[in-house]
């Protein structure tokens, strides 16, 4: 079975490519015009093992709003599509990971109810050129399209990079562990309804 996908959206704002493959072996391509964004997403891609193809050209001239939200709406309905019906995935992931004086925990459920909670202080309004409240903006179009609920806490750090960058992989490794396939669930709906 090939857990893979490619979702283009379209917008008077934005204009988005994605292409992901869930078993792939974490290599990445990104063009999208907001470069600490694509070093994010190169770290869901490596601690995921999931191929990542990115490309958007948005409305920069503006801000990086529209381009970082878009960018998380369009993933989620990647994963979402090529997840397909969940059946034998392990469903729940979670992951800590350090970085220096910097940890993060990431706790992900396939469920099929978007959630985001999400407990960070940056210490620094922006990373480079990017605003750091636009993290959330990401995740929250990824939840909402993927249809998973999301636990993101960053527990300690003083460096904004370093907050950033536990939260990314943390996040990665989290998926890892939620859309392993458990050979115990062959053919089954990890779920006592039945369906997710």
């Amino acid at each position: 079975m090939t857990r893979a996908a490619k979702v283009e959206r379209n917008t008077l704002e934005t204009k988005i490519s994605v292409a992901i493959d869930l078993d792939g072996t974490g290599k990445s391509k990104f063009d999208t015009g907001v470069p600490f964004l694509e070093h994010m997403m190169d770290q869901i891609a490596r601690h995921g093992l999931i191929d990542l193809d990115i490309t958007c050209k948005g409305d920069l001239h503006i801000d990086d709003h529209h381009t970082v939200e878009d960018i998380g709406i369009t993933l989620g309905q990647a994963f979402a599509q090529a997840v397909g019906d969940k059946k034998g995935i392990v469903r729940y992931g979670h992951a800590y990971v350090p970085l220096d004086e910097a940890l993060s925990r990431v706790v992900i459920d396939f469920s099929g109810r978007p959630g985001l909670f999400m407990d960070v202080e940056f210490t620094r309004a922006a990373i480079g050129k990017l605003d750091t409240q636009l993290f959330w903006e990401f995740f929250q179009g990824f939840v909402n399209h993927a249809g998973v609920t999301l636990h993101i806490d960053n527990l300690k750090g003083f460096n904004a990079h370093h907050q950033a960058e536990t939260i990314f992989k943390a996040f990665g490794r989290a998926l890892r562990m939620a859309l392993s396939m458990d050979p115990r669930m062959e053919g089954m709906m990890p779920s006592t309804k039945g369906c997710l």
